[in-house]
């Protein structure tokens, strides 16, 4: 009998788990980039650029999308006010001139995602100063300001790493936007030494033999200097506010696996991080430099040159060391063929690989404007399916892994307009310890407390009070509300029980 009895124990945990499982993760990154360097925005007025913001910010929080990476500086310019950087013209159409009506969009989305529960990742290109279809620099241009700190390569004008006034200046301008705005993460691409040109040489030999530092491969010495940027440009990041996280956009190949190479590589045959752009990401990891990892896996399952499959099995172990988020081409995805079920595409299947896999912690969709237009029912599927339950953000304990103290005076009570929760936020005693948001869960009468279950949550909010849905005081529910920081550690929570 009790072997019976531990058999149909095991087999009832066994379908709570499936269930369990079954749900999205509580906890997941579900990002979105939104570019500038497309011009998407290009000379819109403040209104227009405006409405089309706020509509994709709309679409993206109904497809639970909790993390907006906004890219502010494409070339040595600004999508906001910067002391040091002329105006975008991927903002006003021409390099330096400030909007008119004057506003700033980087403060304006700061304001915008956080309002909708989103975090607001400003999104920078350190090194690329000029892309190749701007014809004019304004006056206040670094390159104009100091060419002698620059090289040219097929069209672009790129800040020379091997020099550290350099790294210095990006550094200060990204400890600017940390300072002033109330970002919640500085995040850099895949563009470091520029992507090879058939043909062209990268012009720093003269900076090598300058400031060479012992080194006698002048590709040991380019990993070199950018290893230098991606540390000082983590410590400027920590120096200014501890819980702004710092993350990095690669491309999707580390480095092609060869024979007898030590380098650790996958089954591809593309271009590499650590051979072609100078970018040895997984010494980042392991250093602790960086945050979180987002890179760009966006080929298909069964590409020849670079699988998706292999790939992201690639960056789980190698990677998964800090949080892992995968990048993701909406496009790519579906239009590609699921090879095991050509009848529908490969988006679930890159989800199940992605909720799968050791260290794989959410996933960046590119891009924001192929999300909101809906391609290939992406849009549809997330809201219905991947992202049907809200999720907080990751864990980063390695930054910071107290939680806050619970919310004080919990209690529901009548107004003119309605039957309100509130609450009062609890006491702290640093910025860290701060409570940020909330979140607020409710179970019927006689349902466990289960805070692990992201079904049960109802809403998360900077708020401190929620109209309840009121509908005659028939039905008994228990509230709870939990306090999240700013790296959402999330406390205990404080429990009201209430007849609606």
């Amino acid at each position: 009998m009790r072997t019976i009895c531990t058999l149909v124990l095991a087999l009832c945990f066994a379908l709570a788990g499936f269930a369990q499982n079954n749900l999205p993760p509580k906890r997941e990154f579900r990002g979105a980039w939104i570019q500038i360097i497309n011009g998407q925005f290009q000379g819109m007025d403040r209104a227009t650029m405006q409405a089309n913001l706020t509509n994709q910010l709309n679409v993206m929080k109904q497809c639970g999308i909790n993390a907006v990476i906004f890219q502010v500086r494409g070339e040595a310019d600004a999508l906001y006010n910067s002391p040091f950087e002329p105006w975008s013209r991927f903002l006003t159409g021409q390099q330096g001139k400030a909007p008119s009506p004057y506003w700033d969009p980087l403060a304006w989305m700061v304001t915008e995602c956080h309002r909708r529960g989103m975090e607001l990742h400003a999104w920078i290109n350190p090194f690329r100063a000029k892309t190749k279809g701007t014809r004019e620099l304004a006056s206040t241009h670094p390159y104009l300001l100091h060419p002698e700190r620059f090289f040219e390569y097929d069209g672009l004008y790129l800040f020379d790493p091997g020099l550290h006034e350099n790294r210095k200046y990006i550094c200060r301008v990204a400890a600017d936007i940390v300072r002033r705005y109330d970002v919640d993460g500085l995040h850099i691409d895949d563009y470091f030494y520029p992507y090879p040109a058939a043909g062209v040489a990268i012009p720093d030999q003269r900076t090598f033999e300058q400031h060479r530092n012992g080194f006698e491969d002048i590709r040991d010495w380019r990993r070199y200097n950018v290893n230098l940027f991606i540390e000082m440009l983590h410590d400027s990041i920590r120096a200014v506010k501890p819980w702004v996280k710092f993350g990095v956009s690669p491309f999707g190949i580390y480095h092609n696996a060869t024979a007898g190479s030590k380098i650790p590589g996958s089954q591809t045959r593309g271009l590499q991080n650590y051979d072609d752009l100078y970018a040895d990401v997984l010494y980042w990891i392991n250093k602790g430099w960086v945050d979180y990892t987002v890179p760009q896996l966006y080929w298909e399952i069964g590409h020849r040159t670079a699988d998706y499959d292999e790939l992201i099995k690639w960056w789980s172990r190698f990677a998964g060391g800090r949080p892992l988020i995968i990048g993701q081409d909406i496009e790519r995805t579906v239009k590609a063929a699921d090879l095991k079920n050509p009848q529908q595409n490969q988006m679930a299947e890159k989800f199940r690989l992605q909720r799968s896999l050791r260290g794989i912690q959410g996933s960046c969709m590119w891009y924001s404007a192929a999300l909101v237009r809906n391609e290939g029912n992406y849009a549809a599927a997330l809201q219905q399916r991947y992202h049907r339950t809200p999720a907080l953000q990751p864990l980063f304990p390695f930054m910071d892994d107290k939680e806050p103290k619970k919310p004080r005076k919990v209690k529901a009570m009548w107004m003119p307009d309605g039957y309100y929760l509130f609450w009062t936020a609890p006491k702290a005693k640093s910025a860290l310890d701060e409570a940020r948001s909330y979140v607020v869960y409710r179970f019927r009468n006689g349902e466990t407390i289960d805070l692990f279950n992201p079904s049960r949550i109802v809403t998360v909010t900077s708020q401190t009070l929620l109209k309840l849905p009121y509908q005659g005081g028939h039905e008994k529910f228990t509230y709870v509300v939990t306090a999240l920081d700013r790296l959402q550690n999330e406390s205990k929570g404080a429990k009201v029980k209430v007849k609606l």
